[in-house]
């Protein structure tokens, strides 16, 4: 029985193959021209001294169905920012996240704070429709490509200016990305097949990451406490959405987690 990865990569194929015959290259590079250069999403991370969050903007997921009724992307980016994230990650997946392309540009033009486009980048094509959106990174989900596919997305992103988020799950994928150049490297504490939460996870694998990478912790984070733990044990850098996405206050909700109020 295939996994939900497995169903979400095989229609991510079909749609790039739909979408190439209603976008041209020149369309695209037409857009690419009309975005502003990318802004530096790593280096809004590499603060040692604080809680870096990547705050995500997620109307739905395959696992929670509909998260947020009230979807209103730029408020909620802008929200984030007053929160004190430092990043955002917009879901740009339609049939499985409910997310859309133009959120990015969106809340790019009302909200200053870098953008990294969370979809299933499997396709060069998809790393330049990624800038012409306006995304400053691109997500790479080892899960769904082999380090081959990793290196070659990676080289379009690099010559894009964009930077690269690789996300991991396994020892495995975390020793294929150490093999990458971006120094961004995300494990996940969702396991993609199973759909299962583990937030131990990064605590068992970030002693296989690179000690020149930057870690991100990913998935199930709750709250202060789970950050603080993480912290503790040297990961500073958070990507959060489902559980801030609940908050009716979104912009307390983001100080909260971040520890900066009570």
């Amino acid at each position: 029985m295939s996994t939900k990865l497995e169903e979400i990569i095989n229609y991510k194929k079909e749609e790039i193959s739909f979408r190439k015959n209603q976008v041209t290259d020149f369309d695209l590079n037409s857009m690419i021209e009309k975005q502003e250069k990318p802004r530096k999403f790593i280096l809004s991370l590499d603060d040692p001294d604080k809680m870096n969050l990547i705050a995500e903007i997620k109307k739905a997921s395959p696992s929670k169905g509909l998260i947020r009724n009230d979807f209103d992307p730029v408020f909620l980016a802008e929200s984030y920012k007053n929160g004190n994230a430092s990043c955002l990650s917009v879901l740009t997946d339609e049939k499985y996240f409910q997310g859309n392309n133009k959120y990015i540009n969106m809340i790019k033009n009302k909200v200053d704070l870098p953008i990294l486009r969370k979809d299933f980048i499997i396709d060069p094509w998809q790393i330049k429709e990624s800038r012409s959106l306006g995304a400053d990174c691109i997500l790479l989900i080892m899960a769904a490509i082999t380090i081959d596919e990793a290196v070659l997305l990676e080289k379009e992103a690099i010559d894009f200016g964009m930077d690269v988020l690789v996300e991991t799950h396994t020892q495995e994928e975390i020793l294929m990305a150490n093999k990458l150049k971006t120094n961004l490297v995300g494990i996940n504490n969702r396991n993609l097949k199973t759909m299962e939460v583990d937030i131990n996870n990064s605590l068992r694998l970030k002693e296989f990451v690179d000690p020149s990478k930057i870690i991100v912790a990913e998935s199930g984070l709750k709250n202060y406490s789970d950050l603080k733990l993480l912290k503790q044990n040297g990961i500073k850098n958070f990507l959060i959405g489902e559980s801030l996405m609940k908050e009716q206050d979104l912009t307390s909700a983001t100080k909260r987690i971040l520890g900066l109020v009570n």
